[in-house]
């Protein structure tokens, strides 16, 4: 199976929800359970069937979670010498040509892109146009609105 690239960060974060999962959701879904079969008739237990929904819920996000981690390319970005250009977990501040719009975006894995916090997938159009770039590059964007051109301004591996 092909590996996916992720961030530390984001390998971290993905660990962090597993173990909740593991440790304190889990735990507590089968106490529920135990708790709704002692009230009787499974049939009508509206309890049950909502614990038991519970954690079916709760044992595939686990199975996900293992899956993406299994199959995750950790790449730590303090220990890659980029010599100033976008690389994959780069930090690139950047330009809008047209608008002189600043923006700031983390490249990242397609599981950690989150547009809210600036970090964009390594698949998305403007990481494409960025990557081997360097400060000072201008990326040329190919949007379903027309080619917009981003100048970059500063290039970070945080």
């Amino acid at each position: 199976m092909k590996k996916s690239p992720m961030t530390t960060r984001g390998a971290q974060k993905l660990r962090e929800e597993l173990h909740e999962l593991k440790s304190v959701a889990r735990p507590n879904v089968i106490q529920a359970i135990a708790e709704a079969r002692a009230l009787g008739d499974l049939k009508e237990n509206a309890e049950y069937h909502a614990a038991r929904e519970q954690q079916s819920f709760i044992e595939g996000r686990i199975i996900e979670l293992e899956g993406k981690l299994a199959n995750a390319e950790i790449i730590d970005i303090t220990k890659i010498n980029a010599r100033g250009k976008v690389v994959f977990s780069a930090t690139v501040e950047l330009m809008n040509v047209e608008t002189e719009e600043e923006v700031s975006y983390q490249i990242v894995g397609e599981d950690e892109a989150d547009v809210k916090d600036n970090r964009i997938s390594i698949t998305s159009p403007i990481a494409r146009a960025l990557i081997a770039k360097e400060e000072g590059d201008v990326a040329v964007v190919q949007a379903p609105s027309g080619n917009k051109e981003y100048e970059i301004l500063e290039v970070k591996y945080v």
